[in-house]
């Protein structure tokens, strides 16, 4: 299935460009932390890490139901097409900002990347369905998320290198300005499709789009709690993403390098997982996944958690080999690959249930609905997460307070989300 879909054309131009743009994304975002974390000296550093998240998060919620109308209402191959040109230009601030090695500069360009991402979701999202069979929903989704976290590790690297005293500015710009153009020229491939609602009439207020969205999507039970469920799946990422590069600098003593591989790591796991939960999913996405996956999710972050209790940083820089050689590093990162993958399990069917559930003529929006509280659920998460580190608050708290309530939303799921789908229409 994944070699049939990764050699058409009804899903391949989708996926490099997506894949492209989202490196570039993670490249930007991935090198302002390690500028902040290991150049600024600021002792706000962690909580400056998470506002670098924020920033490119908020416009998902201020913006995606203006994304999911358009994208409903035009072509939403036209639509990616548009917006990635776009792109380009916002590559060249960036670039700009790499150049003059300029914080502000980068996190604004880092806003304009979230503000493209955020219209760019439910035309990507939206047109999965439109291309893909329902049987092949599941595998199509796992492809996606799998190489959205391989851009985030490769970004990161990439970022590591770019923030290191090695890095020449002018190539990093070149890179920045190539992967903006390849993720333009793959979108101007992306098979054309019949506009959704061609007469719907587009809402300029955002505000006033987004609350409209979101009363329509509580009006079907099983899109709401599909829709929770992606969110959480997403504020468990963001939190672990966002508190895991100063954790490894402050209680592990790691080098940039070990960062790098604790996110290879989480990378792999989430791309596993993906890959589980499509083949468990044949003619429609295996519902019975979800919940076994936050399950894994809780029980592992808890044991982060307990990993982590007491930890002292050792007064000389570890390096990967030096953390892989004690077996308590090699633990750590098995916890961190099996919460990965359990986040896979637990969103791949989960979405891909949304998708194919939605009406053709509504489904951009539901996906955009889907977004708004994604980001929502992020936004508040990473406010509250750089506002407890401000005071002290370190990951312990945090890994502990992910694992419990992980295990109750696992609870929840079981209870009531997979007996309610078992009983609906097939999907």
């Amino acid at each position: 299935m994944f070699t049939k879909l990764m050699l058409s054309r009804r899903f391949a131009p989708l996926f490099w460009c997506q894949f492209f743009a989202a490196l570039n994304d993670n490249f930007v975002k991935n090198a302002l932390i390690i500028l902040i974390i290991y150049h600024t000296g600021s002792e706000a550093g962690a909580a400056l890490v998470t506002l670098a998240g924020v920033i490119f998060i908020a416009p998902f919620f201020i913006l995606s139901a203006l994304g999911g109308e358009m994208a409903d209402r035009y072509d939403k191959a036209l639509m990616a097409r548009r917006l990635k040109f776009a792109e380009i230009g916002v590559a060249a601030i960036t670039s700009l900002g790499f150049i003059l090695n300029s914080l502000p500069l980068l996190f604004v360009s880092l806003g304009a990347l979230g503000i493209l991402a955020a219209l760019f979701g439910p035309a990507k999202y939206g047109i999965l369905p439109d291309q893909l069979e329902t049987s092949e929903l599941a595998a199509g989704n796992a492809l996606v998320e799998g190489a959205t976290f391989m851009a985030i590790l490769i970004g990161t690297i990439a970022g590591v290198y770019a923030a290191s005293e090695a890095g020449n500015p002018w190539i990093i710009s070149a890179v920045v300005m190539a992967l903006a153009i390849m993720s333009w020229l793959f979108a101007r491939e992306i098979l054309l499709t019949r506009p959704g609602a061609p007469d719907l009439e587009i809402t300029l207020n955002p505000l006033a789009s987004t609350m409209a969205l979101l009363k329509e999507l509580k009006t079907s039970s099983r899109l709401w709690a599909g829709a929770l469920i992606a969110s959480w799946f997403w504020l468990v990422g963001a939190v672990v993403l966002s508190i895991w590069p100063p954790l490894v600098k402050s209680l592990l003593g790691g080098t940039p390098g070990l960062v790098t591989l604790c996110l290879t790591v989480f990378t792999v796991g989430i791309a596993a997982g993906s890959a589980l939960a499509a083949r468990g999913s044949h003619a429609r996405p295996n519902l019975s996944l979800v919940p076994i996956g936050a399950f894994v999710m809780g029980l592992f972050s808890l044991d982060i958690a307990w990993m982590l209790y007491g930890s002292i940083a050792p007064t000389e820089p570890v390096t990967p080999m030096a953390f892989l050689a004690n077996l308590s590093g090699i633990r750590l990162l098995f916890d961190l690959f099996a919460l990965a993958c359990g986040g896979g399990l637990f969103i791949v069917p989960a979405f891909a249930a949304v998708q194919s559930w939605a009406d053709p003529d509504k489904r951009a929006r539901v996906i955009a609905s889907v977004n708004v509280l994604n980001a929502a659920f992020m936004t508040i998460a990473g406010a509250l997460v750089a506002g407890l580190q401000a005071y002290g608050v370190g990951p312990v708290v945090f890994f502990s307070a992910l694992g419990i309530a992980t295990l109750f939303v696992g609870i929840a799921v079981r209870r009531n989300w997979s007996q309610e789908s078992a009983a609906s229409d097939p999907v």
